[in-house]
């Protein structure tokens, strides 16, 4: 409340409507957002009862780890399926980077007969839908036999999400000035030295946007996770989630569904909290030059 004093009191006092409009509008966006974070997590401790009887109630008088302890018998088990997607996200988060950085780092710093083909090349597989090549990548994974594997479900993970990751990169080292690299290479720095040592500090921002949203991605993917895999204990919690909504003779389990919610949201949550500077950075490098 005092730094909003602060910044009407130091604005004119034409503009301190419009100030004021902007922050009780912000505010009020920002409760539509957070309302339903809050009412999954309110409704997860719920007891069983309660959550089937009024689901639409944001909280209870009871308090229960009743859901997260039914989410165990679900299929394997929520811990086997939050461990196959840690294994799909982390997965695809160090491939995607390991291929992204050194990629957008030669689109970027070196010419090349074809660079500019290529780059838009890379940047139209953007376009193509991912559910009109379903089939193809089925077969390719049953060549291969990574077709119900994890590792396979991460390949196509990282495929899809290279062409945004080598724009982000390309776009974060296009902000970093030629006269570094040039004094690098005056004192005898290699091309992987100056990547490793000069380029990545300084474009760590978009590194962290590229982890980010590879994470986000992967930990959300429900289609491909779904078709690519058939053992159950190789699903991930978006399909468990599935599961639990489905519920037993089609009745839903409130409770059950948004434990598995909760569980699924907190990841995401406290990788964003903690990247969430290094996020807008890395979104607008390359903006300004």
């Amino acid at each position: 409340m005092e730094r909003l004093n602060h910044n009407l009191a130091a604005k004119p006092a034409s503009e301190r409507l419009g100030y004021l409009a902007f922050v009780l509008t912000a505010c009020v966006f920002a409760v539509f957002f957070v309302m339903p974070i809050v009412w999954s997590f309110a409704n997860s401790f719920k007891p069983a009862a309660a959550a089937l009887a009024d689901p639409a109630a944001l909280f209870s008088k009871a308090f229960s780890l009743e859901n997260y302890r039914r989410l165990e018998h679900v299929g394997a088990g929520w811990y086997v399926y939050a461990g196959n997607s840690v294994l799909i996200a982390a997965g695809t988060v160090i491939l995607t980077v390991l291929v992204s950085v050194p990629a957008g780092y030669g689109f970027s710093k070196f010419r090349f007969p074809g660079q500019s083909l290529l780059f838009v090349l890379i940047m139209a597989t953007m376009m193509i839908p991912f559910q009109s090549i379903l089939t193809p990548l089925f077969l390719i994974l049953k060549v291969f036999r990574l077709q119900n594997n994890l590792f396979g479900l991460v390949l196509i993970y990282v495929t899809f999400q290279l062409p945004f990751s080598v724009f982000m990169m390309r776009n974060a080292f296009d902000a970093v000035p030629k006269a570094l690299i040039e004094a690098a290479r005056i004192d005898g720095a290699s091309q992987a030295t100056i990547l490793r040592r000069i380029m990545l500090p300084i474009a760590l921002p978009g590194v962290a946007t590229v982890a980010m949203f590879a994470f986000l991605n992967s930990w959300n993917e429900f289609l491909a996770a779904l078709i690519f895999l058939s053992d159950q204990n190789k699903f991930t919690l978006p399909i468990m989630l599935v599961n639990v909504s489905s519920g037993i003779y089609g009745i839903i389990d409130w409770g059950a569904l948004q434990a598995g919610i909760a569980v699924t949201m907190v990841p995401c949550i406290l990788l964003f909290l903690l990247l969430q500077r290094y996020y807008v950075r890395g979104l607008t490098a390359g903006a300004v030059k």
